[in-house]
């Protein structure tokens, strides 16, 4: 017996308009985008300060000359991101949890957890930077690390954490309460309930806001390079010293664009799956 699916007269019409439909738009997409940026690129290019900008930003042969510096220092912005990230995502989830907690007795518990949060989201990554990059290393504390990447990248998870444990927060809170009492109802303690009903129902739940949060974060990696960490973007300072050109900059710019295009799509995509599934 054939498996095959005939499709009827106007089943075959519908797919052939939808067809057709989708090759003219994708058509009319096309040729707008390509007379906008031609419109851009001419505006841009017929402006009178134009020949010096071009010079002092888009030099080719600087730009090559300053790739493989700008790239030694990205490669020390990619090391910080991974480590931040594992370090965000643990800090972030303790704190959450700890806000969390129920019962008068956990209430101090749960006073720090919220002041923490809102010490570090009130206080800006840059001022941040400063103030644990140079301020733990004037305590003169022994055993405590004075690298100024360590310290960078403590400052970048402290930061972040505060605002990652808001997003888990509230993810946590959004799992019914009827989920937690059934978990309890077969046996499993409240740490257990936590762990294997909550909190993958919460991560599911507030995954497209925290993929956000680290597309923020593979950017702010860069401000490193206050405390005189020789990143991306310290490197491209130091070969605009040298040439008195900016495209070094570009450079850099560049590079963290396409180190973060990628993680924008993904989030793109699953923010669209979810929307999808909650439909």
């Amino acid at each position: 017996m054939s498996d095959v699916v005939v499709l009827s007269p106007l089943a075959v019409e519908r797919a052939a308009y939808r067809r057709a439909r989708a090759r003219r738009s994708t058509a009319v997409a096309l040729v707008s985008t390509v007379v906008f940026a031609g419109a851009l690129w001419w505006g841009v290019t017929s402006a009178p300060g134009w020949p010096r900008v071009q010079s002092t930003f888009f030099d080719p042969a600087m730009a090559w000359h300053a790739l493989p510096a700008v790239l030694e220092g990205l490669w020390l912005n990619l090391r910080v991101l991974v480590v931040a990230e594992v370090g965000v995502l643990l800090v972030g989830l303790v704190i959450a949890v700890l806000r969390t907690l129920r019962g008068p007795v956990f209430f101090p518990v749960r006073a720090l957890a919220t002041g923490y949060v809102d010490l570090f989201r009130g206080i800006p990554v840059l001022i941040a930077l400063y103030l644990i990059g140079y301020g733990v290393p004037a305590l003169r504390l022994q055993g405590v690390p004075t690298d100024v990447v360590v310290l960078g990248t403590v400052a970048l998870i402290l930061t972040y954490s505060a605002y990652v444990a808001e997003v888990f927060r509230a993810g946590i809170e959004s799992v019914h309460p009827s989920q937690r009492a059934a978990a309890r109802s077969l046996g499993l303690s409240h740490r257990q309930s936590l762990r294997l009903v909550v909190l993958p129902q919460a991560v599911r739940n507030v995954l497209p806001p925290l993929l956000n949060d680290f597309v923020a974060l593979q950017k702010d990696v860069g401000l490193i390079s206050v405390l005189g960490a020789v990143d991306a973007i310290r490197a491209a300072q130091i070969e605009q010293a040298r040439s008195f050109n900016f495209t070094p900059y570009v450079v850099a710019a560049l590079l963290f664009v396409l180190l973060s295009v990628p993680t924008g799509r993904i989030a793109d995509a699953v923010a669209a799956r979810s929307g999808w599934r909650g439909a």
